[in-house]
């Protein structure tokens, strides 16, 4: 995949909370929203202040545990699904088969991508 396909997929995402990853509602007035709420606003406030005055940078992303494995797992499950993919297609499956993999795989990717979000 080239890099300009790529930048014009990036263009067509929305925009999301920058806290917990939920699609933001695009204003037509006004500087574009960071946060879908008070609360993301107040959580991105005091992981700031609370790496104030260390080394962490501005922009590290802080994970609780329990969410870190979860990330891990989701991204297990995706390389599992890309490799569903490649034996499929290396095998000759039916391109109704490698359809029904390719959706697993994206619905994985969806799911990985919002893993930060609330639930």
């Amino acid at each position: 995949m080239d890099m300009t396909r790529l930048k014009r997929m990036a263009a067509k995402r929305h925009p999301t909370c920058q806290w917990c990853g939920t699609e933001l509602r695009s204003s037509r007035r006004g500087r574009p929203r960071k946060y879908c709420s008070q609360a993301c606003r107040q959580r991105a406030y005091e992981q700031r202040n609370a790496i104030a005055g260390t080394q962490i940078p501005a922009e590290a992303i802080i994970l609780r545990p329990e969410l870190a494995q979860r990330l891990q797992d989701s991204l297990f499950e995706l390389r599992c699904a890309a490799e569903d993919v490649k034996t499929a297609v290396n095998e000759g499956a039916t391109s109704a088969e490698i359809t029904q993999l390719c959706n697993e795989f994206v619905a994985l990717a969806h799911k990985t991508e919002k893993f930060r979000m609330k639930e």
